[in-house]
């Protein structure tokens, strides 16, 4: 009889990625454990992508309200009044719901779960408290963790981690970061009432997206009374009054009453003990892995942002799902990171796919544009005066689509569906011989007939 203490696998961390993992290889008749220090599920479920996502729903609940009065709705807005108690207690509901998911998942599957921080002993052994375990294979995939800049007074700075467990609003906040999570973060603080600035160093946010995405989401974002504040950092943050005062690399200062860095992430391989048996890393910090995961050491493996791949949870469950199949499968299968789908749940959101128009005009591409901004269907009987913008980037020599991108109401569940025509290597042509269904907003994107540049 083995011992209970010895595995084909090993998993560290339970995140998206780590349970994908252990209950896919343990499915191809593996032995497998899995260790989580904190929770089950990750970031993504617990301080993530699910809670954000639910928190945006939230916020969005007043521009409702306020499009009701167009569709004969009286609503007495005096009358409205908005508990941010209750939305964290009912979040935490549906978390430790989901938690229970995984833990079901992973028991189901005959996947061992142990509580506790690992470390590593050797290539093969991993301690957690006084246990020691071993195994034929180890894997990391720990994640990454939010990283506040190193300035005077960085301990009165917040991250995502705490906004989920805020025990109140404040009237105000700045939100400091130029990503997906500061504009993010933002939408739902300002949608839920609070006078909010979100500050960048840089020119614009959401580097790395499309220009005219970047143009457009920043005009809709000011329209909804976010303080857009670039080519601006802080320097040091105080106590004040009751909040805090921020100074400004540009030589002013600030108050406000609450500060949450959205300044990066990075790789959590702290404690781990990898230096120790030999596991590279690189300049960033995140560990050295091939093409199969594997990393310095022949028994040691990691996956998901502890890897510097993109942080995005589907990334980190396709990269388990090829790792189980090379460890305990038929040893094939490679991870393709080309037209990746991602989202930008501001408000209005962001969806995109495919190349940018300068990333296919620096890859030798030569280009046609289409371009289409409209109001909305839904805000034609409301006040509202947001609008939604959508581009599709096209090789003019052989009409492949190589790109296609929204802002607008649902723009993450639309994108979606076009991500899987641009995967197949859908032209143009392809899209404009596709009825679209109407009326949807969707459609504009297999109607557009006449290239802007």
């Amino acid at each position: 009889m083995s011992d209970s203490r010895e595995f084909d696998l090993i998993v560290i961390g339970a995140g998206s990625g780590g349970v994908r993992l252990a209950r896919m290889s343990a499915q191809y008749g593996a032995r497998v454990a899995v260790v989580e220090s904190r929770y089950l599920g990750g970031t993504c479920v617990n301080v993530g992508c699910v809670p954000k996502k639910l928190f945006v729903y939230g916020a969005h609940v007043h521009d409702e309200l306020d499009d009701a009065g167009g569709y004969g709705w009286t609503v007495p807005m005096d009358g409205v009044r908005f508990d941010w108690p209750t939305l964290v207690a009912n979040k935490n509901a549906e978390i430790e719901r989901l938690n229970g998911v995984y833990g079901r998942l992973l028991d189901t599957a005959g996947v061992t779960v142990i509580r506790g921080a690992a470390s590593l002993a050797d290539a093969h052994t991993v301690i957690v408290g006084d246990q020691r375990y071993t195994a034929r294979h180890i894997t990391v995939a720990t994640g990454s963790w939010p990283s506040v800049p190193d300035i005077p007074g960085k301990e009165h700075v917040l991250t995502s981690n705490e906004m989920f467990y805020l025990p109140q609003l404040p009237k105000q906040a700045v939100v400091w970061g130029g990503g997906y999570i500061a504009v993010e973060f933002a939408g739902i603080l300002s949608g839920l009432g609070v006078e909010t600035t979100l500050m960048y160093r840089g020119e614009r946010f959401l580097r790395g997206f499309d220009d005219d995405i970047r143009r457009f989401a920043e005009q809709e974002m000011s329209k909804k009374g976010v303080n857009l504040v670039f080519r601006t950092n802080i320097d040091a943050v105080a106590p004040c009054d009751g909040g805090y005062r921020l100074t400004l690399d540009t030589g002013g200062t600030m108050e406000t009453g609450l500060v949450m860095a959205a300044t990066g992430r990075r790789p959590l391989v702290d404690g781990l003990g990898l230096a120790e048996v030999g596991v590279l890393l690189d300049d960033s910090g995140h560990i050295q892995v091939d093409d199969h995961f594997q990393t310095s050491v022949p028994s040691i493996t990691a996956l998901g942002d502890v890897i510097g791949t993109p942080q995005l949870t589907p990334v980190a469950i396709a990269q388990a799902m090829v790792l189980s199949r090379r460890l305990f499968g038929d040893g094939e299968g490679t991870m393709d990171y080309s037209v990746i789908p991602t989202a930008v749940f501001c408000q209005p959101n962001i969806g995109t796919v495919g190349l940018t128009e300068a990333q296919a005009r620096d890859r030798g591409h030569r280009v046609r544009i289409y371009r289409s901004e409209f109001r909305p269907m839904k805000y034609t009987l409301s006040s509202r005066d947001e609008r939604c913008l959508m581009k599709l980037v096209v090789d003019d020599s052989d009409d492949r689509v190589l790109g296609v991108h929204m802002v607008g109401p649902d723009a993450g569940e639309i994108i979606q569906g076009f991500a899987v025509a641009l995967k197949a290597g859908a032209t143009k042509a392809q899209f404009d011989a596709t009825v679209g269904i109407h009326p949807t907003s969707a459609e504009e994107f297999v109607t557009m007939r006449e290239p802007v540049a």
